[in-house]
């Protein structure tokens, strides 16, 4: 419950005085503190608000006091305010860059993910094809248009070329020439040894 009155002695040395309650009655003890941490210096004859609480002693004390001329509330101080950020020439370049670098770096994933993506499932259609047995090769397949065919061969000594070693390793089931699957037949003889073609 809030209480009006006026401040009607006041001891700046000390820092207290007393409020007499407009209702009439007792004049109330108040400590600067009541006014809150940056209260201006009370002049006696100011009218005030206050709240009725209990100082040290156990006595009663104005607390929470408003000074009415002023139309402030000291003893609770209100949060701090920020102005907002006004987005200025740094801001807007610094945004502009953030997104720039994500942009980058998305691309670079996506380059990445596509190139892993590409590479295993390459990979894996020629270990299923290396899985398949020859036998399930159809017998009369189309040659391709660099002139080979599925005709059962499987080994790099089967081969003449680095080509016809790859091209057989990516359609022909049953291959058995890319031993540790890096997508290049025959190293050794055809695509990367002294002889290869």
């Amino acid at each position: 419950m809030r209480w009006d009155g006026i401040l009607q002695r006041w001891d700046d040395a000390r820092g207290f005085g007393f409020i007499a309650p407009t209702r009439g009655g007792a004049e109330v003890f108040v400590h600067i503190s009541a006014f809150g941490e940056r209260a201006a210096k009370p002049t006696p004859g100011e009218t005030v608000s206050f709240e009725l609480g209990r100082g040290k002693d156990g006595r009663p004390q104005a607390v929470n006091v408003v000074r009415k001329a002023l139309g402030e509330l000291p003893a609770v101080s209100p949060p701090a305010r920020h102005p907002p950020a006004r987005p200025g020439r740094g801001a807007s370049s610094s945004a502009l860059g953030g997104l720039l670098s994500l942009a980058v770096a998305a691309s670079v994933l996506g380059a990445g993910a596509y190139w892993g993506y590409d590479h295993f499932r390459k990979s894996a259609q020629r270990r299923s094809l290396e899985q398949t047995p020859a036998a399930a090769a159809p017998p009369t397949q189309a040659p391709s248009p660099a002139g080979f065919r599925c005709d059962g061969r499987t080994h790099c000594s089967q081969m003449t070329s680095c080509a016809e070693a790859t091209w057989f390793i990516n359609h022909c089931p049953g291959t058995q020439m890319d031993g540790n699957h890096d997508g290049i037949p025959c190293e050794q003889q055809w695509c990367t040894g002294p002889g290869a073609r």
